[in-house]
């Protein structure tokens, strides 16, 4: 295929992707660095909150400098996107933003991460009279032979500029490659873990910043949590030292909004899954449940079509 003829597909599929979501697209936006996300917390019968967005790429973006100039993950972007160009959108591309996000089903309070959304949310204490909100920002996770690891735990510490002292079995994968590491390397700018650290009750594992911005939102970590520069210091500053934490695995999310029910799938991590389950199986069975909670009529084509995109996208599958 010429790339004349390449480029009019992508665009088609970026039209048609356009058109589906035309009921919750907001204006569109011009590019410029945003801080995280900062929703106010619906009331407990409700649990979609924010907005898809579009915005229009530059001659010299890629939808990663798109993703990191509106607070997203590398993944989210690209799975809302499948018909853009990741590495050369051009001039003029709608690119859809997707800042419309099901709350995980958790208690609302700390931090709850989900690894295959590879998003956290944090749900900070309101003072007597401020309105409660939350906070989202997206994350990197280990990847598939250094799994994050699922439970509940609590900030347990707070380091500024932590020093990182490498692990015997990270050091031996380096020294592999030709690349050996030292026993410590001191805080600093060019430190992997970043300028700030929550250190968590699991043994050995961090939510932390980086030194490599662009690899948020993928798997790629050694099992710690990742977040941009910029976020891991909004959270450092405002997350309390014995903060719980709940790191979960729900690749597809349900929620409520107004009168209907909405789907957001994600790809599940197979390294995460049961083998004695079936991920789909059920998510049918709480999609089903949570339609007869909730009174309302299911549409099974609309159901197929959230969990076969698996884009991250919160869909409507209810009349």
């Amino acid at each position: 295929m010429t790339h004349s003829k390449a480029g009019r597909a992508c665009h088609k599929v970026q039209t048609a992707r356009l058109a589906l979501l035309s009921g919750a697209l907001s204006c569109i936006l011009t590019s410029a660095l945003a801080s995280a996300e900062t929703f106010v917390l619906p009331p407990p019968d409700q649990d979609v909150v924010g907005e898809v967005r579009i915005t229009r790429a530059r001659q010299t973006d890629t939808l990663l400098d798109i993703a990191r100039a509106f607070n997203l993950g590398y993944e989210e972007i690209v799975r809302a996107n499948p018909g853009v160009d990741r590495w050369l959108p051009g001039q003029g591309t709608d690119v859809i933003l997707p800042n419309l996000l099901i709350l995980p089903d958790t208690p609302r309070d700390g931090i709850v991460l989900n690894v295959p959304e590879m998003r956290l949310y944090y749900y900070p204490k309101p003072a007597q009279g401020e309105t409660p909100v939350v906070i989202t920002h997206p994350v990197s996770v280990g990847r598939m032979d250094w799994k994050t690891p699922l439970g509940k735990t609590s900030v347990i510490q707070k380091q500024a500029d932590p020093p990182w002292y490498p692990p015997a079995s990270i050091k031996a994968e380096h020294a592999a490659n030709g690349d050996i590491l030292p026993d410590v390397v001191p805080g600093g700018p060019g430190n992997p873990l970043g300028r700030f650290a929550l250190r968590l009750g699991i043994p050995g594992y961090l939510i932390h910043g980086t030194n490599k911005e662009y690899g948020i939102g993928m798997q790629v970590t050694h099992g710690c949590v990742r977040l941009y520069p910029e976020d891991i210091k909004q959270l450092y500053e405002l997350v309390p030292v014995g903060t719980p934490v709940y790191i979960i695995n729900q690749p597809v999310k349900i929620g409520r909004h107004f009168d209907g029910l909405y789907v957001e799938a994600h790809p599940a991590m197979s390294e995460l899954a049961d083998s004695d389950t079936n991920q789909q199986v059920i998510s049918l069975l709480n999609i089903a449940a949570s339609a007869e909670q909730l009174g309302a009529e299911i549409i099974p084509s609309a159901v197929q079509l959230a969990l076969q995109q698996s884009d991250g996208i919160p869909l409507r599958i209810s009349h």
